[in-house]
């Protein structure tokens, strides 16, 4: 059987897995890379020996200079189950690096972490012909908001503008792209206006690629009142984005799965696309450790898969490639959530949903 090198049959194919069972994401980048108990010479390896400033923490940066460890830790989640595997990127634009001083890198980064996943793929398919894995290009909300000032004392001040986001993450989704992803992943949204000028950056490079690639948006629930960082409750959220019609839409990090159980409910009830989850693996402790085990996870997310909830499964803080094996054996056996088809009408939203009777 021949290697699958073309991203539009590589879509094909995952369109069609899409139908047939639930698509498993893979677990947390940085609970695999905090097992090395890498130093700041590590980060900066030979390239960056020199570099102006520390740079331990720049995870996505380990890409350029331990590009082997990030290649195992995917091959570690592939072998675990993971359909779907997300780039060494979740930091890697212009705005987020320059805490860094590494603004510059980030094209290179996108390019290096997507084509490094790519490798962990087909190596993968190399020696199991004909299971194909995908690359899914991770795009952050970098450390900026655009809905909330961070001076309590002007609440009108914004530290980044929508164009200023939008030119950043049209250079990160063209790495990434260029790089070899198949799926463009828009994680960890807490501010819904980071993430539409997201949106409208994949847009623009779509259009000028004039490609057809499956994006994936994952919000976050910040805590107990249900509630988006910059305000909007989940269905709030859905209105805001649900005119890019993603390949999927849904939750991670902030909270595990216990507590994200109504949000997830809600978004299986209201979504005209597929409903993707990846929790943290419980809440942290007092030392910010996550305990909860692979099988107490799996069981949670287990129910969301019995009862029709969700299309795909991850992990996000906390979780390796135990937890993301165990909840792909959970799962294997349930048939995905059928999409609903609802009668079109006005959907719109503030921080709470209006739609139109």
């Amino acid at each position: 059987m021949k290697k699958m090198n073309d991203r539009k049959e590589r879509i094909a194919l995952l369109r069609k897995r899409a139908e047939e069972k639930i698509l498993i994401l893979d677990g947390a980048m940085g609970t695999m890379i905090q097992k090395h108990k890498l130093t700041e010479e590590d980060y900066r390896g030979e390239r960056f020996a020199d570099w102006k400033q520390d740079v331990k923490g720049n995870n996505d940066l380990l890409s350029l200079t331990q590009p082997d460890i990030i290649k195992d830790i995917h091959l570690q989640y592939i072998a675990a189950g993971a359909d779907l595997n997300g780039t060494n990127t979740f930091s890697a634009t212009t705005i987020a690096q320059a805490d860094y001083g590494m603004e510059d890198l980030a094209y290179e980064i996108n390019f290096e972490s997507a084509k490094i996943a790519r490798a962990a793929c087909d190596e993968w398919e190399a020696a199991h012909p004909g299971d194909v894995r995908f690359v899914n290009g991770a795009i952050g909300p970098t450390n900026r908001t655009a809905s909330i000032s961070p001076d309590v004392n002007n609440p009108g001040f914004r530290a980044i503008t929508f164009d200023q986001l939008k030119e950043a993450y049209k250079e990160a989704t063209t790495g990434l792209l260029d790089g070899g992803a198949d799926t463009l992943l828009v994680e960890t949204i807490f501010d819904t206006l980071n993430a539409k000028a997201a949106l409208f950056a994949i847009d623009e490079v779509l259009d000028e690629r004039g490609e057809d690639v499956p994006v994936l948006i994952s919000g976050t629930i910040t805590d107990a009142s249900g509630r988006t960082l910059s305000g909007q409750t989940t269905e709030a959220f859905y209105n805001s984005v649900r005119h890019t019609k993603p390949f999927s839409i849904g939750l991670n990090c902030a909270l595990g799965a216990a507590q994200l159980r109504p949000y997830v409910q809600e978004l299986s009830r209201i979504a005209e696309c597929r409903v993707s989850v990846y929790p943290n693996a419980g809440l942290p402790n007092e030392f910010g450790e996550y305990d909860q085990t692979d099988a107490e996870m799996a069981e949670l997310v287990k129910e969301w898969a019995d009862t029709g909830m969700v299309n795909l499964l991850g992990g996000c803080c906390g979780t390796t490639p135990p937890h993301i094996k165990a909840i792909a054996d959970a799962v294997a056996n349930a048939k995905p959530r059928v999409v609903p088809k609802f009668e079109p009408r006005m959907r719109l939203s503030g921080l709470e949903p209006f739609d139109a009777a």
